[in-house]
């Protein structure tokens, strides 16, 4: 009688007590925290100010200038080719820089003793269009997270979450960073073995469109579906005419998430959701995870997110540099060559992923580097089951100002910091198309049954 009693009693507290705590997890920004984005703040919620040393200096709307003559999705010019580096960053003075480097960079910098940084001057040249700004001030204070924390309510057309108040809403503005409505980009992928081969593992193209970033659209005509991707394999002839569809969800509990692959030798289209999680890429030939690619693909749901707060540190930025090297000249036998990778100071977000109670994943602990202009992850390090460092993911950002943009979708990889094998992946170098703006695609481009078609014709 007595427990029966307790149990109608104390059902209410329970109850009132998640529902304080969701509802503190999902509650938008005030709209005196949103004016700050008309104010302190950039329009996609980083500072404005620069720090103060002037070392990062002050946003002033991004670099938007296209160069006369130029060409939207041909390979773009460095705008920066004639700076020095004004400093350099070795395993021998790295503990002077240790605060401004991840764990995962200085383990590459211990291994490696002619591995190096070169750290240039601070460019902040992230930049959207004007409608996008005011899609994120109404996001501001409309978007909630979802119950599962995994998705977004009430957000379109722009960062849901400028005024961030934990990881989950960090990461959902990685999710859906401005990157363009609809783009094409081939994607070279060369994997380096641990001994040094080099091997060019996959080449294909891809078609990415963002219904969620349809400027004609609105958060009332959105169906869900935030981005749309087709990638379609060309070599090696082993691999030739593989196919991957893939439709990704604001809110998998309404719309779940939709994965399809179609294998040459079937001869037919099957649902693929082991393409998630820790399962091995067979991209990059399986030294890659799934869900690092793209430095973060599908769910994540068996780590808690943690926001650990805003940090300045060294990560690659502005690296149009490195996409115009020929391949021979960017991708060395043990890491990318330093002299065509530029790294920069900037303030980043840092989201620690730790994996939950009775979940299994190989990576059971992550930290991911937000850089606060964009909300694109820049760099992620990866712990193994022992607690030894063991992954290092990097995005070498593109600046395409004919957007404008400054994406991570390309030119991305990871290092195998236990073995010493890594890749390098949705590279464009030698190419004649490099990140190119097309055309809205037609929904059906984004069909299985369209898949099916590519392994008929």
């Amino acid at each position: 009688m007595t427990n029966v009693s307790m149990k109608k009693l104390s059902f209410p507290v329970v109850a009132a007590a998640l529902a304080l705590v969701f509802a503190q997890n999902a509650i938008g920004a005030s709209a005196e925290e949103a004016a700050k984005l008309k104010s302190e703040l950039t329009p996609l919620g980083a500072e404005r100010a620069g720090n103060a040393d002037g070392t990062i200096p002050a946003w002033d709307g991004g670099y938007t200038k296209v160069p006369a003559g130029y060409k939207s999705g041909t390979p773009r010019p460095n705008p920066f080719a004639d700076e020095k580096p004004r400093l350099t960053i070795t395993s021998a003075n790295m503990d002077q820089h240790a605060d401004k480097l991840t764990d995962g960079v200085k383990a590459l910098l211990k291994k490696y003793p002619d591995f190096r940084l070169d750290v240039y001057p601070t460019h902040r040249t992230a930049s959207a269009p004007q409608w996008v700004y005011d899609n994120t001030f109404k996001n501001a204070t409309r978007a909630k997270l979802t119950a599962d924390k995994e998705g977004v309510n009430g957000a379109f057309g722009g960062i849901p979450f400028p005024i961030v108040k934990n990881g989950d809403e960090a990461i959902l503005n990685h999710r859906l960073a401005w990157q363009g409505e609809t783009v094409e980009f081939p994607m070279l992928t060369h994997v380096v073995t641990r001994d040094g081969k080099r091997v060019l593992a996959t080449k294909a193209q891809e078609f990415d469109q963002r219904p969620y970033y349809f400027q004609d659209g609105s958060a009332e005509k959105f169906d869900g579906y935030y981005k749309k991707a087709r990638l379609v394999t060309s070599a090696p002839v082993s691999k030739s005419g593989e196919a991957i569809l893939l439709r990704e969800t604001v809110d998998a509990a309404k719309k779940p998430r939709g994965i399809w692959q179609y294998l040459v030798g079937q001869r037919r289209v099957r649902k693929a959701p082991t393409i998630s999680y820790d399962t091995p890429d067979f991209v990059t030939s399986g030294i890659g995870l799934f869900d690092e690619a793209f430095m973060l693909l599908g769910p994540i749901d068996r780590h808690d997110l943690k926001l650990v707060g805003k940090k300045e540190m060294y990560v690659p930025y502005n690296n149009n540099g490195a996409a115009l090297a020929t391949v021979d000249e960017l991708i060395g036998p043990k890491f990318l060559n330093p002299d065509h990778v530029r790294w920069e100071l900037h303030r980043v977000w840092e989201v620690e992923a730790t994996l939950k109670e009775g979940k299994r994943h190989v990576v059971p602990k992550r930290k991911y580097y937000l850089d606060e202009d964009t909300w694109q992850i820049l760099l992620q390090d990866g712990w193994d089951a022992q607690g030894n460092i063991w992954r290092l993911n990097y995005s070498l950002t593109l600046l395409c100002p004919d957007f404008p943009v400054l994406t991570g979708l390309v030119n991305w990889g990871t290092y195998n910091l236990q073995t010493g094998a890594y890749f390098h992946n949705a590279a464009s170098n030698e190419q004649p198309r490099q990140y190119a703006p097309v055309k809205r695609l037609r929904k059906s481009f984004f069909s299985p049954g369209e898949l099916a078609n590519l392994g008929a014709r």
